[in-house]
């Protein structure tokens, strides 16, 4: 791509191997589609299709279906230097599972141990410094920080991205699955959370980090934090940004499957935040729109199945909040 990548998205890209039909468990499924996932690469994906500028930071496997991902970020127009190849570990593929209202749960891997795979793998001394020199946002999740190779290179990326004074978004992404020590990984994230301008969560990860679903609560254990953002699927959004608090209800919609939604919600702030600029956090009206324009490019993922498939477009985005008017 031409121009510059105003965010750098880090960690993995899979695939996502959806079940067709509701099911409890992987031996009740009948069949799979298979969605080009993970949530940096939703991040990135989603940021492009709205119109800024993003490059994906991950280890993707020298296989057919480290292929195919290539080919979907380079259609999508993702900028690709900071992708790392691994000639021997596997690309990512997990099982979801989901339920009749189109929640999913995680249910397992594909192939191989879950520290096998390529985007455990992710170099630190490979990092491209340039990248670095021009962003205005690094967003990253959890999971990396779960394997030695790819917490070195997230610590890395931290440590580039704070000599540049770019903003550090932390959407803490908890997934057990990925762990073997979930005490051990809570006070990981608790640290984690200290390099964050930034922190986006359930409010199940809010719950099980900090004891408390208040986003001003959170904010006030971590003085450097500028936006703690809680979403409750269909009961909205809380957040405390630069000192503004609000709540913004959930758009009514009929709901495919919410893999990937998340992911868009970050994907609509930051993509605001470049716009508009950070300062526009202190401005009470633009703070509630801003979250608000994340929540659309959410609900609006969810109305189609996969994550970076669903993704709306920013005209999409636009009419939508037209039709929804200037509710709540």
């Amino acid at each position: 791509m031409t121009n510059a990548p105003q965010v750098l998205c880090l960690g993995e890209m899979l695939w996502d191997c959806i079940a067709d039909h509701p099911a409890d468990s992987v031996s009740a499924v009948e069949s799979w589609t298979s969605y080009a996932g993970g949530a940096p690469a939703n991040v990135a994906c989603a940021l492009v299709k709205l119109g800024t500028p993003a490059a994906l930071i991950s280890c993707i496997g020298e296989d057919v279906s480290g292929e195919h991902l290539i080919e979907i970020l380079e259609q999508i127009g993702v900028d690709l230097r900071g992708i790392q190849r691994h000639a021997t570990a596997p690309t990512r593929q997990i099982d979801v599972l989901r339920s009749v209202t189109g929640d999913r749960t995680f249910a397992g891997f594909r192939g191989a141990d879950t520290a096998e795979f390529s985007d455990t793998h992710l170099k630190a001394d490979l990092l491209p410094a340039d990248l670095f020199e021009t962003a205005q946002f690094l967003v990253f999740g959890t999971i990396g920080f779960a394997y030695a190779e790819s917490r070195a290179a997230f610590e890395r990326a931290i440590t580039l991205a704070k000599a540049q004074s770019i903003q550090c978004v932390l959407d803490v992404n908890w997934r057990p699955v990925f762990w073997q020590d979930h005490d051990a990984a809570k006070l990981l994230i608790l640290d984690v959370v200290q390099q964050a301008d930034l922190l986006k969560l359930s409010v199940e990860e809010a719950q099980w980090l900090f004891d408390v679903s208040d986003p001003a609560i959170v904010a006030s254990q971590f003085p450097a934090l500028k936006g703690v953002l809680i979403t409750a699927g269909k009961a909205g959004c809380e957040y405390w940004l630069s000192g503004n608090t609000g709540k913004v209800s959930a758009f009514e919609v009929e709901v495919e499957e919410t893999t990937g939604a998340g992911d868009s919600f970050v994907a609509g702030l930051v993509h605001q935040l470049c716009i508009q600029g950070m300062e526009a956090l202190s401005d009470p009206d633009r703070a509630r729109q801003i979250v608000r324009y994340a929540s659309a490019v959410g609900s609006l993922t969810t109305i189609r199945s996969g994550a970076i498939e669903a993704q709306p477009t920013a005209q999409e985005v636009e009419a939508f909040l037209y039709l929804m008017g200037n509710g709540s």
